[in-house]
C-alpha cells in the first residue's frame, strides 16, 4: 500500500495481539454487549420515527423502551457473572 496505509499484515498483528492481551472469552462478551446496544439502538430508532406517524402510542413505546433497556441490562449481568 502506500505511505500511511496499512496493509493486512499489519491488522492481523494487531488482532493476534488483542486476542492476546484479553483474550477470547473477554472479546466474546464484549462483542455480545456491543452486539446488543447495537440491536438496542436500532428499535428505539424505529420506535420513534414510529411514534411520529401514530401520535397516541406513546405510553405504550415508552414501555416497551424500558423493558427493552432493562432486559438488555439483566443479560449483561448474566454475562458478566459468567466471567
Amino acid at each position: 500500500m502506500g505511505v500511511g496505509g496499512i496493509s493486512i499484515w499489519q491488522l492481523l498483528i494487531i488482532l493476534a495481539i488483542v486476542i492476546m492481551i484479553f483474550g477470547t472469552k473477554k472479546l466474546k462478551s464484549l462483542g455480545t454487549d456491543l452486539g446488543s446496544a447495537v440491536k438496542g439502538f436500532r428499535a428505539s430508532v424505529t420506535d420513534k420515527s414510529e411514534d411520529k406517524d401514530a401520535e397516541g402510542a406513546t405510553d405504550t413505546t415508552a414501555e416497551s423502551t424500558v423493558q427493552q433497556n432493562e432486559s438488555a441490562e439483566t443479560q449483561q449481568t448474566e454475562q458478566k457473572e459468567k466471567v
